[in-house]
């Protein structure tokens, strides 16, 4: 079983959380004006990186917050686990 750590809850099982896929996908903001293929590329298309990847998760049967994870798409450890907050404040 993996362990993940809520950076709210701290340390809980896997079966605690629900993954919310890819990170930092900036959502267009003038989606009246894309077209269909724009608007498919931004849904649908993803990077799919192998090795270490930045991810969303929810603690769906805990605090129920989202956080942002380092993992590796191989051996699928984790190597980070940060709130939303923290991480903006490392790209200012």
């Amino acid at each position: 079983m993996l362990m993940l750590t809520c950076p709210y809850c701290g340390p809980r099982a896997e079966t605690e959380f629900t993954c919310g896929g890819e990170a930092d996908i900036v959502r267009p903001t003038d989606c009246d004006t894309l077209t269909d293929a724009q608007w498919a590329d931004y849904a649908f298309m993803r990077k799919n990186v192998r090795g270490r990847a930045r991810e969303q998760w929810q603690h769906a049967h805990g605090c129920r917050r989202w956080f942002l994870a380092e993992r590796d798409t191989i051996s699928h450890e984790f190597h980070a686990f940060h709130t939303f907050e923290h991480a903006a404040g490392d790209r200012k």
